[in-house]
């Protein structure tokens, strides 16, 4: 089945291992076989990827798009489980993303791996907001 993709001006997008850039135009692209697609607005590059779930992201983006799957599923663990350890409130979306990947549905993880991109940031931004609610001083603190 052919998969039917508009592309923005300028916009790129990853067929296979291959970054397509658009021209300047508006354009359609009809996509045939089987091979890894991301827009790029999914795609995360290592720079970007500057916090944990971005880092879990990467991982799984990886892992579907040059398919090696045995040189990056080390890092992918060890980076849920320290994810896992630090926000356990997490466990429902890891374990969907997990076995998405155990069943080799990288796609679908990743789209999984979004909603872990929405918590960390729902969690980061309940973190700034409550961050200075406590002005008191510490007890037993001398004040200057």
């Amino acid at each position: 089945m052919a998969l039917k993709v508009e592309l923005k001006p300028n916009e790129r997008i990853i067929i296979g291992t291959a970054v397509v850039r658009n021209g300047e135009q508006r354009t359609s692209l009809i996509i045939e076989g089987h091979a890894p697609i991301l827009r790029e607005k999914d795609i995360l590059s290592p720079r970007t990827a500057d916090t944990p779930a971005k880092l879990i992201y990467l991982a799984i983006q990886l892992m579907y798009i040059d398919g090696r799957v045995a040189e990056n599923i080390g890092t992918y663990n060890k980076l849920v489980t320290d994810f896992q350890n630090a926000v356990p409130s997490s466990t429902n979306i890891l374990m969907a993303i997990h076995n998405h990947i155990l069943n080799a549905e990288f796609y679908k993880a990743l789209k999984e791996a979004k909603q872990l991109l929405a918590y960390e940031r729902k969690l980061f931004e309940h973190a700034a907001r409550n961050s200075g609610l406590r002005e008191d001083p510490v007890p037993g603190a001398q004040s200057a």
